[in-house]
């Protein structure tokens, strides 16, 4: 049987996709090693090899496929390195919802990735796929087994033994993304991180309480406990000399009044709030967590019980309730927060009319949302705010004069405009620590309050100039009640709810885990 030159065209298109898909990851930041391990080379080859396949059934049109697979590496090549850039960390498989979100949340996402690049890409491939469609025809021999579809059945076959091999002799990932993707390169990475992502973490055990006498507390004498994660927050002040040393002056009240304060390793670099969300409430670090460290509520949505600091509390008398302003569909947050023990979830429904500052609902109103909580309340509260006011993008917005006066003492040098806008949210952060300490000594009980910030803010113009910070947050836990003095103590955030808990107000639950800094 004579080989159809349809045949042939498909086998050349795949060929050809294959070396372009090495061609493009040639383009990641970091950039792949080409020296790997058989089994990635082969999870490679084996998805293009695939992907171009599937294409051709698809469209009958093999040049075409080998265009739009290509044109599809290269977008996610260009999103891995916009968020190299700017979060420290390629592109992994539990980002694949950012491309949902960036069409529900645009102003959480594009801007980042850059909105010409991502017009230039949309209109790229929208052009790629207009030529393909109009330029290429199907061959008349399309399902001919000496023609287009044997050579379709070829490669799918050739398809399934690569990567046959290629799960034989799979590499072991880190789940640290730019180590592995070094070692191994963006295709194999996704897959690799693909198939652990359909394994829910092993169940954890929290630790038995120890016999603690405030346990026997009267419900009536157990204090309010109120946890901010702050949007962002962060001390910039060693960044530049400049900065106003008040920025920070209820900040610093906090620390000298509290009992323990100081710097916080955190999972997340600007940006990935839920890492150090999740961090908080369950005391997990990312060791324990697998792959699930990129995006824990996915696992707990899927029916994963992890320890939960508002669950045990829940058991212990405790009305449990979440305040953020955001909406709670949100990384799953109205399905996950029920889970993990929380009564009630105040999000974005909550502030209907409540003042904003820039884009989103101001740290003040969120204060005032506590403080009316606290008032209201029958019972013992946990109140755990996530702020919205200080995120980003910091540079679409405006600054003033005004501004600038406030946030530095002489003017700053150029490129210090999203500095400016971040101060100056930070200081009305900064004033929400006194409102909620007013709002504790008011509250008829005791109170205890644990502040602290989720990750570093995306500056990198400011960066640029002063160096980029090592990503640790800052933290401060502070009571109405009568304490020792205050001391310094450096933290992971998956230890932070044990430390306040079991030292202060003596609630236990959440599992001891080692210590880490990644």
């Amino acid at each position: 049987m004579a080989v159809e030159p349809a045949f042939l065209d498909c086998i050349a298109a795949a060929i050809v996709a294959l070396a372009a898909s090495v061609a493009i990851e040639a383009a990641l930041a970091p950039r792949p090693a080409l020296r790997r391990g058989t089994g990635a080379w082969a999870l490679h080859a084996g998805s293009a090899v695939l992907a171009h396949a599937a294409l051709v059934l698809v469209t009958g049109r093999p040049w075409f496929a080998a265009s739009v697979a290509a044109a599809l590496l290269l977008i996610l090549v260009q999103v891995s390195n916009a968020k190299q850039r700017a979060l420290r960390e390629p592109f992994v498989f539990q980002d694949y919802e950012y491309f949902t979100d960036a069409i529900r949340h645009p102003r959480l996402y594009i801007p980042f990735l850059g909105w010409p690049k991502f017009l230039a890409a949309t209109a790229g491939a929208v052009l790629a796929i207009a030529t393909g469609l109009w330029g290429e025809a199907p061959p008349a021999t399309r399902l001919a087994p000496s023609g287009q579809a044997g050579a379709c059945a070829l490669l799918l076959a050739l398809a399934a033994c690569l990567l046959a091999v290629g799960w034989r002799l799979r590499p072991a990932v880190t789940f640290e993304p730019g180590r592995d993707l070094q070692a191994h390169g963006l295709i194999a990475c996704l897959l690799l991180y693909a198939v652990a992502d359909r394994r829910l973490p092993a169940p954890v055990a929290s630790a038995p309480p120890p016999a603690a006498p405030a346990l026997a507390r009267p419900a009536s004498a157990l204090p309010h406990l109120v946890a901010v994660q702050s949007e962002s927050f962060f001390d910039p002040r060693p960044l530049h000399p400049l900065i106003r040393r008040d920025v920070l002056a209820a900040f610093d009240r906090l620390k000298a009044d509290g009992y323990a304060h100081g710097r916080l390793a955190v999972p997340a670099w600007g940006a990935n709030t839920v890492r150090s969300e999740f961090a908080f409430l369950s005391g997990l670090d990312g060791a324990t967590l697998g792959v699930h460290r990129f995006n824990p509520y996915r696992a707990v949505a899927a029916g994963w019980q992890p320890p939960s600091l508002a669950r045990e509390l829940r058991q212990r008398g405790y009305r449990t309730i979440c305040v953020h302003p955001y909406p709670a569909s949100f990384y799953r947050r109205d399905r996950v927060y029920p889970r993990l023990g929380f009564d009630a979830f105040l999000d974005l429904g909550s502030f209907a009319g409540a003042p904003r500052s820039g884009p989103f609902v101001s740290d003040a109103a969120v204060a005032q949302r506590i403080e009316a909580l606290l008032r209201d309340a029958e019972a013992p509260l946990f109140v755990f705010a996530i702020t919205m006011e200080n995120h980003g993008p910091l540079h679409l917005e405006r600054t003033t004069q005004a501004d600038v006066e406030a946030a530095y003492a002489a003017p700053p040098p150029p490129g210090f405009d999203d500095l400016t806008v971040y101060l100056r949210h930070l200081r009305n952060a900064d004033r929400m620590i006194d409102a909620l300490r007013d709002s504790l000594q008011r509250a008829g009980r005791p109170g205890h309050l644990c502040w602290f910030g989720d990750h570093v803010p995306i500056m990198p113009q400011v960066y640029a100039t002063c160096g980029a910070p090592e990503g640790a947050c800052d933290y401060a836990l502070w009571t109405t009640e009568a304490t020792q003095q205050a001391r310094r103590r450096d933290l992971a955030v998956h230890e932070l709810a044990r430390v306040w808990g079991e030292e202060h107000w003596m609630i236990y639950g959440l599992p001891r885990v080692p210590r880490t800094r990644s």
